[in-house]
């Protein structure tokens, strides 16, 4: 595999320092509340950057309507003072020119910017989308209670001892906001917040240590690849990829992080170890490798693939169903992985409701010189056991079973539609619904098995996908397993690429039981990505086919089971409909 090149950060990759960006802080004036059926009286903006004043913007506006008394008691701003301002089809284009693409404040900042958006659509204005600040957000998450009574502009312009009183006209609150938004940004600046991109996502959720950790960001690449957050001692603590390591990292250290347990984590780390990787399908690959080995115990999921079970055929005169923990080369078949062994007794009870294949299990001599169950007398068996069933005549019932669990399954699965149809007429919804969950977790598991299939016995398959600047990403998969990636640039002839992949990939021996050479998690994985619009297979040594009567089939079975309740005509349907709709099974 060859190594990926270095990925420069960028100044973006490391926020915008809050000491370089302009703010506009505006505040309105308006006829009341409501911001489609009120107007606009008065804009004050204050335009600032680095603490120094840039610009200031006031003006007037003709609301073309009387203003409420009481709103002129409140703001002073009176009708015959309006009379000769503009109108807001010439104040707002000259306001929407001041701002230009600074980041807008404003205390309370929803009830003004709303107003500015209905106005830009009566007039048939774009709203530029500036981003937008406020300062009732922020002082929420840093005045207390004992500074001040509440988060008013009033209260707060004394906390933090504004040069200009606000008094409900649009340029004196903006002033005092102005102040206001410096107070907030010094007390944050001493918990470690220095970029617009860490205010915009202050809260005080985030302690003051989880803060203290962002440097441990500071020098991963900016690179799709895997992350590991490290204890003192080195133990990964937990494993994540990303398709930019250093951005999906800094995301642990503020609020855009909601998880408990994660914020528990980042108090333990002591340092992150990126691994870049040529390709997103690589990097989920390592990940799910590394937590395997590892098993970091703030990961929960793809920790114990070795616990996967699996519906097993079994070789012998009799075969019989079973659940195993391991797939073997010995004549059996087998379906699979089961996420759990409650998933795999709803599909061995499936086969069981429509399929009389014995459920003993002991092993049966050929001429059958044991006895009965009750299961034979309900005409749930065949009873080979005490001889009334032939090895031939029993042989005939097991290909059956055989069959839908590697290819063609339709006997048993229109027997089990038919059984879910009948339950269906008979208004015994919640058998039917029981029925069908065992029938989904059977055709789950054949399905995952039949795609599984041609990458687990194909020596080798290289695979292409596009690149966003018009190159291609290759990736060699062996037996099932991830073999190795590269990259080729865009107008670079890719055989040269192709054949260094062939001779940088993992030697994959060919496993001897019938499964990938890798966990089954991995092998999903990148048959997701096969089947991912324009990716292509260049290469293969194997066959690429699935069993027309298998999983295709079962998707068509499937449609029925949620709605033909309601198709039969019985309204009574609530504990058959109320299931979850099955995802479906693809071949």
């Amino acid at each position: 595999m060859t190594s990926p090149a270095p990925i420069q950060s960028t100044f973006d990759d490391l926020g915008t320092s809050l000491a370089d960006v302009t703010f506009v802080v505006l505040d309105l004036e308006t006829t009341g509340g409501s911001a489609t059926e009120c107007q606009i009286t008065e804009i004050g903006a204050v335009k600032v950057r680095g603490g120094q004043q840039l610009g200031e913007f006031q003006t007037l506006v003709n609301p073309g309507e009387p203003i409420p008394a009481f709103i002129s008691v409140l703001t002073g701003i009176t009708d015959p003072m309006v009379a000769s301002a503009p109108h807001i089809g010439s104040a707002l284009p000259a306001f929407l020119e001041f701002i230009g693409d600074a980041v807008l404040v404003a205390h309370n900042a929803r009830f003004d910017i709303t107003f500015l958006k209905v106005n830009c659509e009566r007039l048939g204005l774009p709203w530029p989308g500036n981003t937008v600040l406020d300062t009732v957000h922020l002082a929420r998450q840093l005045v207390t209670r004992d500074e001040a009574p509440n988060h008013k502009l009033s209260s707060l312009a004394r906390v933090f001892s504004t040069r200009v009183t606000p008094d409900h006209r649009a340029l004196h609150d903006a002033q005092a906001t102005v102040d206001v938004l410096h107070g907030l940004i010094e007390r944050v600046g001493n918990l470690g917040v220095h970029t617009l991109e860490e205010l915009r996502s202050y809260t005080s959720r985030v302690t003051p240590d989880q803060r203290r950790k962002r440097f441990l960001a500071d020098a991963l690449p900016s690179a799709p690849g895997v992350y590991v957050f490290k204890d003192e001692r080195g133990q990964p603590l937990y494993i994540g990829t990303s398709i930019d390591i250093k951005r999906r990292v800094r995301t642990y250290f503020t609020a855009s992080e909601h998880r408990s347990r994660m914020a528990e984590m980042v108090r333990l780390a002591t340092s992150v170890t990126p691994i870049v990787c040529h390709t997103t399908l690589e990097a989920q690959v390592r990940e799910l490798r590394l937590i395997a080995e590892h098993k970091p115990r703030y990961n929960r999921r793809s920790r114990h693939p070795e616990r996967a079970m699996w519906l097993k055929l079994t070789p012998e005169l009799f075969p019989r169903l079973s659940i195993v923990r391991a797939v073997r080369d010995d004549g059996g078949t087998y379906a699979g992985p089961f996420t759990s062994r409650a998933a795999a007794e709803q599909a061995v009870a499936a086969v069981h409701e429509v399929v009389p294949l014995r459920q003993c299990t002991s092993r049966l001599s050929r001429r059958g010189t044991g006895s009965a169950c009750a299961l034979a007398e309900m005409g749930r068996c065949g009873a080979p056991c005490d001889g009334r069933q032939s090895p031939d005549e029993y042989a005939q019932i097991a290909l059956r079973v055989a069959r839908a669990l590697d290819g063609d399954g339709h006997h048993v699965l229109d027997a089990l539609d038919d059984r879910l149809r009948t339950l269906a007429a008979d208004q015994r919804f919640e058998d039917a619904a029981v029925v069908r969950d065992r029938m989904l977790a059977l055709v789950r598991a054949a399905a995952r098995a039949q795609r599984m299939t041609p990458l687990a016995t194909s020596a080798e398959l290289i695979a292409a996908a596009p690149t966003p600047v018009g190159g291609w990403e290759f990736t060699c998969v062996r037996y099932g397993r991830f073999a190795g990636a590269t990259v080729c640039p865009p107008r670079t002839d890719p055989r040269s690429y192709i054949a260094a992949l062939r001779e940088s990939a993992e030697h994959v021996r060919r496993p001897d039981a019938p499964v990938p050479a890798a966990t089954h998690e991995e092998t999903e994985k990148i048959l997701r990505w096969l089947e991912q619009p324009g990716v292509r297979i260049v290469d293969i040594d194997g066959t690429w086919v699935c069993p027309v009567g298998g999983a295709a089939r079962a998707e068509a079975s499937l449609d029925v089971t949620i709605d033909q309740a309601d198709a039969l005509g019985f309204e009574d349907s609530t504990a058959l409909r109320r299931r979850t709709r099955p995802q479906r099974a693809t071949a």
